[in-house]
């Protein structure tokens, strides 16, 4: 028995007859939760299940409408985040609140900074300190303390916010995705921290999409379902499948489509294209397609894309659409020739999140449907609602806040902004990251239509299992070159991680 797995000892918290109402949505309806000292529960469910209410609830950011709440056995009653973090009680969120002017030293400890006879921030003890805790959750090196918080990349602000949680001794930690932005090794630094907090006796509430992680992790998992419990496994007495059947209601063994089709012409053609990131990629994608490109963070898929729809220059090599050589000055020359980008970090590079699902999906073809600088409304709206309809977004109204949408809808909004546009090549960044299983099956099926249907589309994912699933070939990349590329036949996880990893650490 590893030490993650040591039988648990007392409830450490419970959450009894949990209810909470938003307008018409009952988004909680009587929920239990028990966590035990020195256990790691796993929640599950689709996006608006109920997990991200219920962990705000204890956290003290929402109050119940019915319920209560006992900590090591006492009720206890939250009126701000702050008294939850008093009584010990702290959340590890998916979008990191990093203040950009504070050094990484200041936002760890913000709020509780330490002095020298009371009254004079002692820098140098702070720094100390912070190198001291980076040490301590094993990320040596990916951190330095006297960094500003705007210079710091998403898996760095993760980092930040995990410390953060970790002052002050808590007795429950609940992490919320915390993995979305870290690398395979951060990921595994991050496993061992809370399986050695969960030894030192916190309770631990690990929240994800990605079921592997659960099993890796978790000894308990709670599902939930419409903001009910559904059931609770041990992870040694259930698997994925029945898992999924619990999240969704419904079976989903073909989670991956792939139609059988015959790809057409060359649509997008790469021939030695160096950037300051990458160098001498080649590669081809052609018409009802989809090429994956595979390999560790770091290695250059992104900044690949960007060099593809002109967000980065190219110093050397070619870009042609349809055998044509293009040059891109800008993201608007990409979207002329037929290229387009679903970013990776969809909420600040990808939506207006405060405006409509009509504006959003619009916003390519705006000068399109415009007659003398007018917007012919009514066109806008017919398109929006082809669209909306075609990807299944689930909305109230084309007049909703994107906001408001879950985070597979919220893909589908801007998967549904370059179809509008007729795009000729869809470049898709990790698109489903931070989205349920549900809405992963719905997006792998659009892209697999869209493929049939004659689109030439890239996809670069960190997870191997997508990248198998629904590619027809895989390239690989290291260190900003092409390391080798596999057929749907030819590739497995193992072949895969061959070129990404180990022939990277022969070099």
């Amino acid at each position: 028995m590893t030490e993650a797995n040591q039988p648990p000892g007392q409830a450490v918290l419970a959450m009894q007859g949990i209810s909470k109402r938003f307008d018409a949505v009952q988004a909680l309806s009587l929920v239990d939760l028990n966590l035990r000292a020195g256990e790691i529960l796993a929640l599950v469910g689709e996006n608006g299940a109920g997990k991200s209410t219920l962990l705000k609830i204890m956290g003290g950011d929402q109050a119940p409408d019915a319920g209560r709440i006992l900590l090591d056995g006492r009720k206890v009653a939250f009126a701000s985040p702050a008294g939850a973090r008093r009584q010990g009680i702290r959340l590890v969120g998916q979008e990191p609140e990093i203040m950009a002017n504070l050094s990484v030293a200041e936002n760890v400890y913000v709020g509780a900074l330490p002095r020298r006879g009371g009254r004079f921030f002692d820098r140098r003890r702070l720094v100390a300190s912070v190198g001291a805790d980076i040490k301590r959750v094993g990320l040596a090196g990916a951190l330095d303390p006297r960094q500003l918080g705007r210079t710091l990349s998403p898996a760095q602000r993760q980092i930040v916010e995990i410390l953060r949680a970790l002052c002050g001794a808590p007795r429950v930690v609940a992490f919320d995705e915390p993995t979305s932005s870290l690398s395979d090794r951060e990921t595994e630094a991050l496993f061992r921290l809370i399986r050695r907090l969960a030894v030192e006796g916190m309770g631990v509430i690990y929240v994800s999409h990605r079921l592997r992680e659960i099993f890796a992790i978790a000894q308990r998992i709670l599902v939930l379902r419409d903001g009910r419990v559904i059931g609770e496994r041990t992870t040694q007495e259930t698997n994925e499948a029945e898992l999924v059947r619990m999240m969704v209601g419904r079976d989903l063994s073909a989670l991956f489509h792939h139609s059988k089709r015959a790809p057409g012409a060359t649509v997008l053609s790469l021939r030695g294209v160096t950037t300051a990131d990458v160098e001498d990629v080649t590669l081809d994608v052609r018409s009802g397609e989809v090429v994956a490109l595979a390999g560790l963070v770091g290695a250059g898929r992104t900044e690949l894309a960007r060099a593809i729809i002109g967000d980065t220059p190219i110093v050397a090599g070619e870009i042609r659409v349809d055998g044509t050589p293009i040059v891109l000055r800008s993201p608007a020359d990409a979207i002329r020739a037929g290229l387009c980008l679903a970013p990776e970090e969809r909420k600040t590079q990808a939506l207006l999140m405060k405006r409509s699902v009509r504006d959003n999906i619009s916003l390519a073809v705006i000068g399109l449907i415009s007659r003398l600088h007018v917007i012919r409304r009514a066109e806008e709206r017919r398109i929006a609602a082809k669209f909306a309809r075609d990807l299944n977004i689930r909305a109230y109204s084309l007049d909703q806040e994107v906001s408001k949408l879950s985070g597979g809808n919220q893909q589908k909004v801007v998967l549904a902004r370059w179809l509008a546009r007729r795009s000729k090549v869809l470049i898709l960044d990790e698109p489903t990251r931070g989205v349920d299983v549900g809405a992963k099956a719905d997006i792998y099926a659009i892209i697999d239509r869209l493929a049939a249907e004659g689109a030439a589309i890239l996809v670069i994912s960190s997870e191997l299992p997508e990248v198998l699933g629904v590619a027809d070939r895989i390239v690989v990349m290291q260190r900003g070159r092409v390391a080798g590329e596999l057929t749907k036949e030819e590739a497995s996880e193992e072949r895969i991680l061959r070129l990404a990893i180990l022939e990277a650490a022969a070099a």
